[in-house]
């Protein structure tokens, strides 16, 4: 897996993964949005740890800057 994620797309899908994760344990979001917006957030902080974005292949998008 070659990396196709930047710092930026990265920095973005962190804090969306955490704030959806807040406001799931501050009971904001509940029931089935809840469940599908965990299982979103999830999938944005593996890819971020990850640095790949599987979608970004057949699209041929890659935000990392290569050196």
């Amino acid at each position: 897996m070659e990396k196709n994620m930047g710092t930026i797309d990265k920095t973005i899908r962190i804090i969306i993964g955490f704030v959806i994760f807040g406001l799931y344990f501050a009971n904001i979001i509940t029931g089935t949005l809840a469940i599908i917006l965990i299982i979103l957030a999830g999938i944005f902080l593996l890819t971020s740890v990850l640095s790949f974005c599987p979608l970004y292949v057949p699209f041929g998008i890659n935000t990392c800057k290569k050196k």
